[in-house]
């Protein structure tokens, strides 16, 4: 079964130079328009976590939320929205991808969920290492999350995994590339995972 997917977008840009970067134009149309493609097919519904005004997304046609927790506290701030929404949806898993990698495997949430124990959260890595923003997450988990951020000041995603049970699932290199800077926007189409798109390019 499809599970329902929450894309992180909450954050400031900053090595970006602020506002909502993946708005920006990669090919021809936003960024976050790439990542709705790789990731539809793949999730029975998807929330846009953003701290901008969900006007700017209203084309996009998916629901807006901001984080649950104030102060720009970072993705896992992201993720406790996320978790809560699929939670109150009666979803047990919820996919989490990040705004800024367009470059998604069209399996992601069919790998990131075979054979993964009832509580157990699943995490993509590659020959870089591991990506936690990108994962699978059992939804039952967002009182832990909100506890540990609330009560623990736990605010890393690495620092909050050390306390899960967490199995990191291998993918390709480069499917998780991510865009940080205008420089990676330029360069995204250089070297691709997929010759599909690097050809619309040409």
């Amino acid at each position: 079964m499809r599970t329902p997917c929450v894309i992180l977008a909450g954050g400031r840009s900053s090595r970006m130079g602020g506002g909502d970067k993946c708005l920006l134009p990669l090919d021809g149309k936003p960024m976050l328009a790439h990542i709705l493609e790789r990731v539809a097919p793949q999730a029975s519904t998807i929330l846009i976590n953003s701290n901008s005004p969900p006007d700017l997304f209203a084309a996009f046609g998916w629901p807006v939320l901001p984080d649950i927790l104030p102060g720009f506290q970072g993705p896992l701030a992201g993720l406790l929205t996320g978790m809560t929404w699929a939670a109150q949806a009666g979803a047990t898993r919820l996919l989490s991808v990040a705004c800024d990698t367009p470059f998604l495997p069209p399996d992601l949430s069919q790998r990131l969920g075979a054979d993964l124990a009832g509580r157990d959260i699943a995490i993509a890595r590659d020959e870089a290492g591991s990506h936690p923003v990108i994962g699978l997450w059992p939804t039952a988990l967002a009182s832990r999350l909100a506890r540990d951020m609330e009560q623990n000041g736990i605010r890393g995603v690495h620092q909050w995994l050390r306390g899960q049970s967490v199995r990191e699932i291998s993918f390709d290199a480069l499917q998780f590339r991510n865009i940080n800077t205008r420089d990676d926007l330029q360069r995204a189409f250089r070297v691709t995972p997929f010759p599909d798109l690097h050809e619309r390019t040409q």
